[in-house]
């Protein structure tokens, strides 16, 4: 998207608060300062930096080897680093779209083929259920301690065609543990219900990193899985989204898919490969401890101010939820920006019922300590309102 465009589309600010948080997240693509996306905008590691200077190389490559060839390449590096070893790579149950809101688009559009009601995971990211809801979908909110807390029986699975679930979910990094969607799918089968699942920041967590696919495959259940690389590593928004699914779905994946795009660059299927062999080498271990780290510093930067507290303390997402005391999280996040720092108030993110997140702001982790630590500064002087 242009710059110009960029302008163009900024709600104005007295409509703010009606703004989507992807809105809100184009106000600070030209700060530097911006906390608000969760894309990787970390500096590269010299190991990555090597990679990029090896682009024509990679460029040459992906000219001269046959597509098919590069996206195995590309998923069994991407997945295998990510412990998926089960995942169907072999007989076209995989597809590479520019990004995971394409795969969900992709996803949705199938799924609304089938069924007209599913339960989304609340809160979330509100692309997600304004994507659903665009197709026509409706939807009935699964709170995560409901989730969380056992089966979730035929009152609300007789009533629903699919469950929705951000695995860890953004923005509260809570993480669906094995035996727990071991018997999500089940139940899913019993029902008939299409079991989704959203993994984008399963790199983040090594407790997210068991064999979904293993699980699912044995369940027997239909089931579907967006996959992303773009907040791992910052390769400028160069990314893959996938969408996996279950061969037994039944819904129209594959057509919908061509209705939308023929494929993904080779290029960037090639980069995506090296990035992720680079993973495996270390540098997934070495990403996992640096978000930690920048995850520490805020938290120890904001110690200490009234009212504020992380309501999810054992979160290892690359984003970091913050209470803001009695404060609303408009009224902080207008502080910010008129200090130049950009967070996401999260409201949005409890998409049927706002309210909940009226004293709460996402702060992005994958961002270079040092700008962290400028902006950990301000967003302390905010909050003490000085």
């Amino acid at each position: 998207m242009s710059a110009v465009h960029i302008a163009q589309t900024k709600p104005v600010a007295s409509k703010d608060v009606e703004a989507n948080l992807t809105q809100l997240e184009y106000l600070a693509l030209n700060s530097s300062m911006n906390l608000a996306d969760g894309h990787a905008r970390q500096l590269l590691t010299p190991t990555q930096a090597a990679i990029i200077d090896d682009l024509p190389s990679i460029f040459r490559e992906s000219e001269t080897t046959p597509v098919e060839e590069l996206e195995i390449r590309a998923h069994q590096a991407f997945f295998g680093v990510l412990g998926q070893h089960s995942y169907p790579g072999s007989d076209g149950r995989v597809l590479a779209c520019y990004s995971s809101s394409v795969a969900m688009e992709i996803l949705s559009r199938s799924l609304v083929t089938r069924i007209d009601r599913m339960a989304l995971v609340h809160p979330t990211f509100d692309n997600i259920p304004d994507i659903l809801r665009g197709v026509g979908i409706e939807l009935l909110p699964l709170e995560e301690d409901v989730l969380h807390g056992g089966d979730l029986g035929p009152g609300l699975l007789g009533s629903v065609g699919a469950v929705f679930v951000t695995t860890p979910n953004n923005p509260t990094g809570r993480v669906v543990p094995e035996d727990r969607l071991r018997r999500l799918a089940e139940e899913c089968r019993e029902h008939d219900v299409v079991l989704c699942l959203d993994t984008s920041f399963r790199g983040f967590d090594i407790s997210a990193q068991y064999d979904h696919y293993a699980v699912l495959e044995a369940s027997g259940c239909r089931w579907a899985v967006v996959e992303d690389t773009g907040k791992l590593w910052p390769t400028l928004d160069l990314k893959i989204g996938w969408l996996v699914t279950s061969a037994n779905l039944g819904l129209p994946t594959g057509k919908i898919y061509s209705d939308i795009l023929l494929g993904v660059s080779p290029m960037i299927l090639t980069l995506v490969r090296r990035f992720a062999e680079d993973a495996a080498d270390g540098g997934l271990a070495d990403l996992q401890k640096f978000i930690q780290n920048n995850r520490t510093l805020l938290r120890t930067a904001l110690d200490g101010v009234p009212g504020v507290h992380f309501p999810d303390l054992h979160s290892r997402g690359s984003v970091e939820r913050v209470h803001t005391g009695t404060r609303s999280s408009m009224d902080v996040w207008s502080g910010l920006r008129d200090r130049g720092v950009y967070a996401l108030p999260c409201h949005k993110f409890h998409w049927a019922d706002p309210a909940g997140g009226d004293t709460t702001l996402r702060i992005a982790l994958a961002r270079s300590t040092e700008s962290l630590t400028d902006c950990a500064k301000i967003i302390r002087e905010v909050l003490l309102d000085r």
